[in-house]
């Protein structure tokens, strides 16, 4: 084992040993890190910027010291100086390896900068929002009526609008007097209208009338992605969605993780209640640009998150969400202030959070069981938020169930050996030939086949540059279909399975999908390891699910939806091939897009809704998979694909997956035996 310090880089995953006295930048080249720099490492660009993170880190088993860098230098000085560093970034041609370090690569030091592919889906919303724009004419102060000038805007509101005690913010106060005499006693205001725990209150005033109006975002805060919808609150309309990478994954990819980090560390949930809070107001900055608007017309936001989220959000300490009984601080609807949370939009923004159904089933279930409505379904839905934390539901008109099942970064291509999240050259479809054996692919950017007459000047300014989640289940699935993995999980030999892509690689055998070398490129191949990764998510998803069947005492049911932005872009039927899914006719497979950002625009645009929710949320039954003897059951065989003891003779209608297995009884695959028995 080398005695070199550690390099690990987030959010790729990719790591290893350098020399003290490395360049991260250098070492980010040599692992394939996606990494920018345009002035070839001379200290000028500034496009290499990198977060170094410091502490305990017990998922990757290291301790970063504050030396973990070389210091601070004079032209990273000369630099900031001139332009500015974000407080905590270095740059990478400057900063050496030390000692152990984990880096975080933000996304715009990456060259392939990243695509958030969660979009708002369509859907019909009655639009009654909590913030509105009323017209009104004040009464002009007299000498023997000595009101105040808000006391006479409240009359006013009282009697031509019917809204009673409207309370008013000390900034409006700063404001009003010099707008009620520019408009001549006529003024138009945003009144936010208030709900159980608060009045009506004064949000904005203009001059006159104003022919305009105001904003509210909806927010979905997941673990890996943080999506944001910008709806004009008039018309409903969606001006603006973006998305950023969350902040946290330096902290850790995956939720335990960061738990883990805000127990070792005795700031760590402050330092990730902080990045993500900045990340937040990046974003909100993003689309408020994208739309040509100032974010102080902001002035209301709903947020849906998982648990562990909302907690680090709130600047809760999710200790207790890391041990049984996985107790929140609260499960309730919450209603805020933006500046309660540091939020940089208008001063007095009104901020409505979900409730959460319970300890690891949060407002993003909520919000999907909002959009979905299986209380509403005369047939037994399956809904599955397919994400690094998944949430089932499983309900009709009878009842519903709700699990979370921890699936793991794998499906959005973290820890995978040519793993990447959706961007530009990533392969997000395959397909391989039943004859030859070798594969074709289409990458994110191109509409091309890899083995269409075009691809290699299609893809000049993106490349080939790893495969993403739905890339990585597609090529599985294909390896499944077409004998070269066989149902536990091990890939043949050569001769095994007659593919010339197949290579000994160490003491197991993998798959080579691209080598562009040659050119410069990396070489994109699908290793042992990588199959255990996405068998493990896939079991874990398969697992949630078939256990609230059983607690449903049914064996099939009538349709299956897949939400969450990565459930948007999946196979169905390599879905089903992998077993990620109960066996189900395809027709009744379908996906709902990003059902919680949906959810979460609901609950914006309908103040009503939130009453529906909370209401919904109450009659959901939890079911906590940690303490369910089962669960382990149905992972262990959903670990085999597509499954074990499950028969799903639906697919096996559709696709004949070859009966060979590989496994010889000795390297890899032995290895591979026995740790399966073990946990059995």
């Amino acid at each position: 084992m080398s005695s070199d310090p550690l390099v690990i880089f987030t959010p790729s995953g990719k790591r290893g040993h350098f020399a003290v006295g490395t360049p991260i930048l250098t070492a980010a080249r040599q692992l394939g890190v996606d990494l920018d720099s345009v002035c070839g490492g001379r200290g000028i660009c500034s496009k290499c910027q990198i977060t170094p993170s410091y502490g305990e880190f017990p998922k990757h088993k290291v301790t970063v010291r504050e030396d973990a860098l070389s210091e601070w230098n004079t032209v990273e000085q000369r630099y900031d100086d001139k332009r500015g560093l974000p407080k905590g970034r270095r740059l990478g041609c400057q900063a050496t390896v030390q000692g152990d370090v984990v880096i975080d690569v933000p996304p715009e030091s990456q060259v392939h900068k990243q695509v958030v592919r969660k979009r708002v889906e369509a859907r019909d919303i009655v639009l009654n929002p909590s913030t509105k724009l009323f017209y009104v004419e004040v009464a002009e102060p007299d000498m023997h009526d000595p009101s105040g000038d808000l006391e006479r805007l409240r009359d006013a509101l009282r009697d031509q609008w019917e809204l009673e005690n409207v309370a008013a913010d000390l900034h409006i106060l700063q404001v009003m007097q010099p707008v009620l005499r520019k408009g001549n006693w006529k003024v138009t205001v945003a009144v936010h209208l208030g709900d159980n725990e608060n009045p009506p209150r004064i949000m904005h005033i203009w001059p006159g009338y104003h022919d305009g109006t105001v904003y509210g975002v909806a927010v979905d805060l997941g673990s890996t992605t943080i999506a944001a919808h910008l709806c004009d609150l008039a018309s409903g309309e969606v001006v603006a969605s973006s998305g950023v990478m969350n902040p946290q994954i330096r902290f850790g990819e995956d939720l335990m993780s960061r738990v883990s980090y805000g127990m070792m560390n005795a700031t760590g949930a402050e330092e990730m209640t902080r990045a993500v809070r900045d990340g937040m107001n990046g974003l909100f900055a993003q689309i408020a640009a994208e739309a040509e608007l100032d974010p102080k017309l902001i002035v209301d936001a709903v947020f849906v998150c998982n648990p562990v989220m909302h907690h680090l959000f709130l600047g809760i300490d999710p200790f207790e969400l890391g041990q049984a009984p996985f107790a929140l601080a609260t499960s309730n609807a919450l209603r805020l202030r933006a500046d309660d949370l540091d939020l940089n939009i208008h001063p007095s923004a009104r901020v409505y959070m979900l409730p959460c159904i319970a300890g690891h089933v949060g407002a993003d279930a909520a919000a999907v069981a909002l959009s979905e409505a299986p209380e509403k379904s005369d047939d037994l839905v399956l809904v599955v938020d397919v994400g690094t934390n998944a949430e089932i539901l499983l309900g009709n008109r009878e009842k519903v169930l709700a699990c979370s099942s921890p699936t793991g970064p794998a499906f959005e291509g973290a820890q995978i050996s040519s793993g990447q999240r959706a961007a530009p050259g990533a392969i997000e479809r395959v397909e391989i030939d039943p004859q030859t054996k070798l594969p074709r692919f289409k990458v994110i950017g191109c509409d091309l086949w890899s083995d269409d007459d075009g691809f290699p000047a299609a893809i000049a300014s993106t490349g080939v540059t790893g495969i993403c989640g739905s890339g990585i289940i597609e090529m599985v699935a294909e390896m499944r279909i077409h004998g070269i993995v066989d149902a536990p999980g091990l890939i043949g030999s050569p001769e095994q399975t007659g593919s010339p892509a197949v290579f000994l690689d160490g003491r197991t055998h993998s798959y080579l999908v691209y080598d562009g070398t040659a050119d410069g490129g990396p070489r994109i191949t699908v290793t042992n390891r990588d199959i255990r990764e996405i068998q493990m998510a896939k079991a874990a998803l398969y697992s949630g699910a078939r256990l609230l069947m059983d607690k449903f005492g049914v064996d099939k049911v009538d349709r299956v939806v897949l939400a969450g932005a990565f459930g948007a872009h999946i196979s169905t039927k390599h879905a089903m091939v992998l077993g990620m899914i109960p066996d189900a006719p395809l027709d009744k497979v379908t996906s709902a897009g990003n059902a919680a950002g949906t959810g979460a625009r609901i609950a914006l645009l309908n103040r009503e809704a939130r009453s529906e929710i909370e209401a919904t949320v109450r009659a959901i039954h939890k079911v906590e998979t940690a303490i369910e003897p089962r669960f382990q059951e149905h992972f262990v065989n959903a670990s085999a694909i597509p499954n074990a003891v499950e028969p799903f003779p639906i697919l096996r209608g559709i696709v004949t997956l070859p009966e060979q297995t590989f496994n010889t009884g000795d390297g890899e695959g032995s290895a591979r035996g026995g740790r399966r028995r073990r946990r059995g």
